[in-house]
């Protein structure tokens, strides 16, 4: 039902898009004026998101340690596990931001023969890397469409992406990327049982969202021709802030466009905001350094005692009554 609704979801994208695009007052609403709504919830929310985060109280050191503590000089230990220096900290989230450390070293679980079975789970490390350096590779090699003329290490990146030279146009090594990590992660969810029984609608969404605009990004390039130089024309517009519509565009651009800003509007308010909030995790930016030096929780005030005095003037009567000795009657 989850994977129903999502498809349904995308699917309702593509089908609004390609009747805006026939009708021509809907095509400035789709081309100018839903970019610019879905940039600017993307903007706004993505520093309500990081501010909110930011205002969490964090008052003690809670780093995920998956290694042996610094205690002793003659006992090794693990820098980048159990991190008690800021350069330790710094390489810790380099690897974590680059290279999904901590997704690298994941582990899975099965039931054999009555057996708990440890083992390694590098596809989805495989797939999640595939994945987002794909999406990065691409969404740099946009930036040409954004700025006029377009910067040279932008032209050097599109040479490395398309050096195998595989059609023409060229495909590029980062769609064939992206292409694999959505299948590998796409795949993951639907086909290992117990992932599929705790995926939701929005776990699925923006795996189709992202896979939608990536299958109608190659289509404008190998099926449906678009007018790059129009293309080019309304994008530098955009970014210039004086936007133009020029003709003949093209409908698959505009579907293209509004999934875009589909994601761009859901971008805050979803899971994919882990981008933002890996930075912002004090599992991964603190220090473990508890045994080093005492962290006292800043908002604590000392508590108010009842004394045995106070007690006793509060319920002498009743302690009287009760047959209870008290000190003083």
């Amino acid at each position: 039902m989850a994977i129903l609704v999502s498809l349904g979801a995308v699917l309702a994208i593509v089908l609004i898009a390609l009747i805006g695009a026939q009708v021509g007052p809907l095509q400035y609403l789709l081309g100018i004026l839903v970019p610019y709504v879905a940039f600017a919830i993307f903007v706004g929310g993505f520093i309500w998101r990081v501010v909110y985060w930011g205002k969490s109280p964090v008052p003690f050191r809670i780093p995920t340690t998956a290694g042996q503590e610094y205690s002793f000089p003659w006992i090794k230990r693990n820098r980048f596990d159990n991190p008690v220096k800021l350069w330790e900290v710094l390489v810790r989230m380099f690897l974590e931001v680059f290279a999904f450390r901590s997704l690298f070293r994941n582990t899975r679980a099965e039931l054999r023969g009555g057996n708990l079975i440890y083992g390694p789970s590098k596809w989805l490390w495989l797939g999640a890397l595939m994945f987002h350096y794909g999406f990065l590779v691409v969404a740099l090699r946009h930036m040409r469409l954004f700025v006029q003329p377009t910067p040279e290490f932008i032209k050097s990146i599109e040479a490395v992406d398309g050096m195998l030279q595989i059609g023409a146009p060229h495909m590029y090594l980062s769609e064939v990327m992206i292409l694999a990590g959505l299948a590998i992660l796409i795949g993951r969810r639907f086909f290992a049982p117990r992932i599929r029984y705790i995926s939701l609608a929005n776990d699925y969404f923006p795996l189709f969202l992202i896979g939608a605009i990536v299958v109608t990004g190659l289509l404008m390039r190998f099926l449906f021709r678009v007018d790059i130089v129009g293309v080019k024309e309304l994008v530098v517009g955009l970014a210039s802030f004086h936007p133009t519509l020029p003709k003949g565009i093209g409908a698959m651009f505009f579907i293209h466009v509004l999934l875009v800003s589909a994601l761009l509007a859901y971008f805050p308010f979803s899971k994919l905001m882990h981008m933002g909030g890996v930075f912002m995790s004090p599992t991964r930016n603190l220090v473990n350094n508890t045994r080093m030096k005492r962290h006292v929780n800043p908002w604590w005030t000392p508590p108010k005692f009842h004394t045995y005095e106070e007690y006793e003037e509060e319920y002498r009567d009743l302690m009287k009554e009760a047959g209870i000795p008290v000190e003083r009657e």
